[in-house]
């Protein structure tokens, strides 16, 4: 019950409208359903010829209780019948009591079909949205909790986790909404039938639901295990296909299958001991279900055999009737208990991901980003992605037009330092300022406007070129595209392609070179114009041809912009406005080429060891 309320709370509320018509038409079809079994009795009657007693039709008495009423609909319907037979026979009666059936169970099943079509906007609406919150908060998120996750994992929650959502809970809204409408109706009718008979029966449900309760307890914390292993088998099968070279230069094929098959032969285990306490259900609540049905007759019987004159035999039959069409709604209504607790699981690694805090605030109020047209300032930066320092008191100023050049050895701080400036990450302690203004003072849409970035690795996407680089400009035309593709140096390799600016580069844009790889995205940088540019070692991994095109497109990229680039290779920066190098997380030295070799310091060495 807990969870049925979670459920219609979070997803229903959208959709309220059509669940309160599918809770009318249930209603209506229910009640189609019991005036049809009702023909029952009159049927019985007149075949083995019970009816002795006469009815005369009565007055309505009015609604003050429900025994007039119960018996004004009783009283003249049986009235209404004895004379169809006195008039035309009991043949007639029965034929009209068939077509009186007919007409009830087709407005019975058209109310169902139209409940169900009711279910169907609530249903994909739901999957809509949730798809659309965590594809959204998958976008929000920062870079560093990408980090501290497993990409399978993430791409299992997305997918497998929100298609078991799909299968357990979303398509389980019928049964939730139908179900306990019928059992609350019939029960109440019965009730009205013989108060005795249905207090005995709901004496020997609750024991069943017990049991049916504990069983799916267990059946969640075996999905929630179950779609961790799918996460982590995904996760290896992600990192196989990304490092098969890997892989196969070191002979590793039998160890990584070793770790796949191990993975998923757990997997299989607890898939095996999930998917068995889940089929448990039907044969549990069938056995349960034709328990208490033979308990009814022999409970049932001794009332008739006693003369309870409440209960005849004729009244008794389309009593068990009644109650066996509970049932079935009861068996589905546990078979869904187990369904939900199964999506449940998945439902709580979906909002794992969806209840995320970002450690990327906006500011509530926003300073508007106009242009950038002084400075971008760190002061005394200090940041750590755990416990140990990576920046330590940073301080640089870089001015507007200025090209700085970051240097150093690997790890010391290059690559995260450039990421606090769009904040991709904040710092822990200190600032950094863009015209004297905190850049946390900024919403990061507009502050990342006015940057451009070209990594040592181009980040395209399986798509057209013409795609890829009018990335993020979406009002940019042909002629733009070509124009800063003439000057990126991508030109020509462009349109001898196959389809010219049309032509699909891959996954990754692995059907380019890397140097054809690194230009489509100098192109992508061009077109946006940003005024503040940051490369990150953008020709460090290129062959000399492809580096002097590049960089050639590079030095034009440059051109009239704020420029701070991470080089691996001095001889790239020589000409920068100023160098900076980091060291164990400090700026060490800062000057000019010719300034930081005359110091004979670290710059010098790095220098050296380049000859």
């Amino acid at each position: 019950m807990k969870n049925l309320i979670i459920i219609i709370k979070r997803f229903i509320p959208k959709y309220k409208w059509y669940a309160v018509a599918n809770v009318f038409l249930n209603i209506i079809s229910t009640i189609f359903n019991l005036f049809s079994f009702a023909s029952i009795i009159p049927i019985l009657q007149i075949l083995f010829g019970l009816t002795t007693e006469r009815h005369t039709p009565m007055a309505w008495q009015g609604w003050e209780n429900f025994d007039n009423f119960k018996d004004y609909v009783v009283n003249n319907a049986y009235a209404y019948i004895e004379g169809i037979i006195d008039n035309n026979g009991a043949s007639t009666a029965l034929l009209l009591l068939g077509i009186y059936l007919i007409v009830l169970t087709f407005l019975k099943t058209m109310a169902t079909f139209l409940s169900r079509a009711s279910l169907i906007p609530i249903e994909t609406g739901v999957l809509r949205d949730l798809r659309k919150d965590l594809y959204d908060k998958i976008l929000s998120l920062p870079i560093g909790y990408f980090s501290n996750e497993r990409k399978g994992d993430l791409m299992t929650r997305m997918t497998n986790d929100v298609v078991e959502v799909e299968t357990s809970i979303v398509s389980s809204l019928e049964a939730l909404f139908k179900n306990p409408i019928m059992i609350i109706v019939y029960i109440t009718v019965l009730f009205t039938m013989s108060w005795r008979l249905t207090l005995f029966v709901l004496i020997l449900l609750p024991g069943s639901g017990i049991l049916i309760g504990k069983i799916g307890k267990s059946l969640k914390k075996k999905s929630m295990r179950g779609q961790q292993l799918n996460g982590e088998m995904l996760s290896l099968i992600e990192e196989t296909l990304s490092g098969l070279r890997i892989v196969k230069a070191f002979n590793a094929e039998n160890h990584q299958a070793k770790r796949f098959s191990k993975t998923n032969e757990t997997l299989r285990d607890t898939l095996i001991k999930m998917n068995t306490k889940y089929i448990l259900a039907h044969p549990v609540s069938e056995f349960l279900g034709t328990t208490v049905i033979a308990v009814l007759l022999w409970y049932g019987g001794m009332l008739i055999l006693d003369g309870d004159n409440t209960l005849s035999a004729p009244v008794f039959i389309y009593y068990l009737v009644i109650f066996y069409s509970i049932i079935q709604p009861f068996k589905e209504l546990s078979k869904t208990g187990y369904s939900v607790q199964k999506g449940m699981a998945s439902l709580e690694r979906i909002d794992f991901i969806l209840k995320t805090k970002s450690n990327i605030k906006q500011p509530e109020n926003p300073v508007r980003m106009k242009e950038f047209s002084d400075s971008i300032t760190l002061n005394n930066v200090w940041f750590k992605y755990n416990e140990e320092w990576i920046l330590k008191d940073i301080n640089l100023t870089i001015k507007k037009g200025e090209t700085v050049a970051l240097v150093g050895q690997s790890g010391g701080g290059k690559s995260t330092l450039v990421d606090l400036i769009p904040r991709f990450y904040d710092c822990q302690k200190g600032n950094i300022c863009i015209d004297g203004v905190d850049i946390r003072s900024f919403t990061t849409t507009d502050l990342r406007d006015i940057m451009g970035n070209v990594n040592q690795e181009a980040i395209l996407f399986n798509d057209t070129i013409y795609n890829n680089i009018t990335f993020g400009s979406e009002n940019a035309t042909k002629d733009d595209v070509e124009r800063v593709a003439k000057i990126a140096n991508a030109h020509d390799f462009i349109i001898a392609s196959e389809a010219g600016y049309d032509t699909n580069i891959g996954d990754r844009g692995t059907k380019l070179s890397g140097g054809q790889r690194q230009r489509i995205s100098i192109a992508r940088a061009l077109l946006k114009n940003p005024p503040i540019l940051i490369l990150d070692e953008a020709t460090s991994a290129l062959d000399t041809e492809s580096e002097r095109l590049v960089q050639n497109a590079i030095d034009k990229l440059m051109k009239n912009r704020t420029s701070i680039v991470i080089a691996h290779r001095l001889s790239t920066i020589k000409a920068a406005d100023k160098i900076c190098v980091i060291h164990e997380g400090r700026i060490v030295e800062c000057g000019k080429h010719d300034e930081l070799m005359q110091l004979n310091g670290y710059y010098r060495k790095l220098n050296d060891l380049q000859k």
